[in-house]
């Protein structure tokens, strides 16, 4: 279909798929978005996640060079390298499970029933398909990220005289790196809003799906690229309402956790095992409330942004539509169900 001279579809779908959205989403069912919020926890939205920010204190109370111990221990080092272990193996686990939680996301949305083992074993294959692309053209970028990292740190601490050489390795790498962070990201992001639905349009693969995508990314291109913009500033300001929503939630479930810690703390001594195991168990299922509490509020924006950009694509280009009931019931005013 030809774009010249007519509306773009990133902005006309901008409220269409709030539409789409509230159907999907009401009534409210409790259990239903609990289930999508373990979804969402998975696949995330491009919105932010709770974060923990500390600050690191510097100049007079660091420890002097010579109070360094000049090598490190081998139990810790064997601490360290575990830790290092367990954190790949989760990151790994949490990479997989989210690849096939985007079939999941995808299905639910175009059935209008949240069913996660269904389309858990109808998927994971592509799921893991899904999963080794990501690490194919991650490793890359990751790769060209360290290598430019240690041209520019190398001669600040092997070098004395090394600033020239680093300021030279900044400038010229940091474009270099802009760029690729640009395109590695619209293609991480196409693939998982438009490549996953025409995987499973066709139960095909990933590099199936891009070739069907391509010959529209390039006729198209100014409805992609108005999409990406759109996209980007939608995902920042919900972001925002997001994190603001996650904060003022954080005051009020911080509440009774407080009043529990200073129970204990007054009734048990915090130096105690029993307190210091109490009080870290309160800290414990605090976090994990925090988690909760973020997934159900990242219900609604994964879900809007995910059909946002089903809007879109089945507008480009009718034959990837996989909502046309759901497109025309929020345009209609009808009821999709």
């Amino acid at each position: 279909m030809e774009s010249g001279g007519m509306a773009l579809h990133a902005i006309d779908d901008v409220s269409d798929a709030f539409r789409v959205t509230r159907r999907f989403l009401t009534p409210f069912d409790a259990r239903r978005w609990l289930k999508l919020a373990l979804v969402a926890l998975f696949v995330g939205g491009g919105v932010s996640s709770p974060t923990v920010q500390s600050n690191v204190s510097s100049g007079s109370e660091q420890v002097p060079a010579e109070e360094l111990p000049a090598t490190i221990p081998g139990d810790v080092l064997g601490l360290v390298v575990a830790a290092v272990a367990l954190a790949v193996v989760l990151a790994l686990v949490f990479g997989i499970v989210g690849s096939i939680m985007e079939f999941v996301l995808v299905e639910s949305l175009r059935s209008g029933e949240v069913t996660v083992r269904r389309y858990w074993r109808r998927r994971w294959r592509q799921g893991l398909r899904l999963f080794g692309f990501r690490v194919a053209i991650g490793l890359p970028v990751l790769g060209l990220f360290l290598a430019w990292l240690a041209l520019f740190l190398g001669p600040l601490v092997f070098d004395a005289g090394g600033q020239v050489a680093s300021v030279g390795v900044f400038l010229l790498g940091l474009p270099v790196l802009v760029l690729v962070g640009v395109l590695y990201a619209l293609v991480s992001g196409f693939t998982t809003v438009f490549v996953v639905p025409l995987m499973i349009q066709r139960d095909s693969g990933v590099l199936a799906g891009w070739r069907r995508l391509w010959p529209s990314v390039r006729s198209e291109w100014q409805q992609y690229l108005a999409y990406a913009v759109v996209s980007f500033l939608l995902t920042v300001g919900l972001g925002f309402v997001v994190s603001l929503a996650v904060g003022l939630g954080a005051l009020v479930v911080a509440v009774p956790f407080a009043i529990v810690g200073a129970v204990v703390y007054l009734t048990l001594s915090a130096s105690s095992t029993v307190g210091l195991v109490l009080l870290g168990l309160v800290a414990v299922l605090f976090a994990l409330a925090l988690v909760v509490l973020w997934a159900l509020v990242q219900v609604p924006v994964v879900t809007y942004l995910r059909y946002y950009a089903l809007l879109v694509l089945g507008d480009i280009e009718p034959a990837f539509d996989i909502i046309p009931e759901r497109r025309e019931a929020a345009r209609s005013g009808e009821d999709p169900e």
